[in-house]
């Protein structure tokens, strides 16, 4: 995957993010979140540094209420956004070709596990139609041939099924990084649990 933030661009963007008012580490995670389309989720352990080093330097003012921290622009925290619009407009733009970069690769790779998932049972499917049926005498079991065509017929409907998901998902920007990675985990799942019916 590309890199998502150069050095110091991420404290640029969460000064950027705080301008619209207070918010919680949670939440400016979850936006972050949001802009990226789904394809980048920074982790706590990413952001709550961050937060703090930007209020050890005056930019930023922490108010904790119960156990959740707000997190709001001070004086001179405003002063540094306004001072760096020109840095905040060519963060933006390269912000938009990390989305479109990992959105792209997102995409690669599942269609990559899918095209791995096609082959493998469609190499089935023609060994299948190599052997002969198990019991001949049985009328009510089908033809190795026409099971190997069933499962091409289930693999594709599954394909389908999948990518009509995934452009959906990516529409309402809900793909995020676990949504990959339990995509990807699940795909390799089902690889193997193939691999290992069909030897």
């Amino acid at each position: 995957m590309t890199t998502v933030f150069g050095h110091g661009q991420l404290r640029l963007y969460l000064l950027a993010l705080l301008t619209a008012g207070p918010k919680h580490g949670y939440e400016l995670i979850t936006e972050l979140s949001e802009r990226f389309g789904g394809t980048y989720r920074p982790s706590a352990g990413t952001i709550y540094p961050r937060l703090a080093r930007l209020e050890e330097e005056g930019l930023v003012r922490r108010t904790d209420t119960g156990r959740r921290s707000t997190y709001a622009l001070t004086p001179a925290g405003r002063a540094e956004v306004e001072a760096r619009r020109a840095d905040l407009v060519t963060l933006e733009q390269a912000v938009a070709v990390t989305v479109r970069r990992r959105a792209e690769a997102m995409r690669a790779d599942v269609q990559g596990t899918l095209h791995g998932l096609r082959a493998e049972l469609a190499a089935a499917a023609q060994s299948a139609r190599a052997r002969p049926p198990r019991d001949p005498a049985d009328p009510a079991r089908p033809r190795a041939a026409s099971r190997g065509l069933e499962a091409e017929a289930m693999l594709r409907r599954f394909a389908d099924d999948v990518r009509a998901d995934l452009h959906r998902a990516g529409a309402a920007g809900t793909v995020t990084d676990l949504t990959l990675d339990t995509l990807s985990a699940v795909l390799d799942g089902a690889r193997r649990a193939v691999r290992a019916t069909l030897r």
